[in-house]
């Protein structure tokens, strides 16, 4: 066996015994399903964004999704996941490709994904054929 495959073997390894372990991490599903510890926060419709910063797609996207941030607080929350920083959250949420989209209602359950680029008009057209009024 070649020193590269015993690596990319040892990093898989690492991975699956670091997920199993928890590390600190909820998979999204427990995460969205975790009981407010201070008070009882209203669930809202999620997009999650999955891509890297040095990505040209992704850095496209970034100021459209900080401006639905701001634009919808309160009413939606915006979610980036660096998958380059950090290649377990890719696994989690079994994307193929950057930039992902994955829109989630308020109660979690996941209602759609988009793979590339998205215009902010796209995302709101996305929630509203979606039923999800923001």
């Amino acid at each position: 066996m070649t020193c590269s495959a015993r690596s990319a073997i040892a990093v898989v390894l690492a991975v699956v015994l670091g997920s199993m372990a928890g590390c600190g991490r909820r998979p999204p599903s427990e995460a969205r399903n975790a009981p407010a510890t201070t008070s009882q926060v209203k669930p809202v419709p999620r997009l999650v964004d999955l891509g890297a910063r040095k990505c040209i797609p992704c850095k496209a996207m970034a100021p459209i999704l900080d401006q639905l941030g701001a634009d919808y607080a309160g009413r939606l929350e915006v979610k980036f996941i660096d998958v380059w920083q950090n290649p377990e959250e890719a696994e989690t949420y079994r994307i193929q490709m950057i930039p992902t989209q994955i829109f989630y209602a308020a109660d979690g359950r996941e209602l759609a994904r988009h793979e590339g680029f998205i215009s902010r008009e796209d995302i709101l057209a996305s929630w509203k054929q979606l039923g999800v009024e923001l």
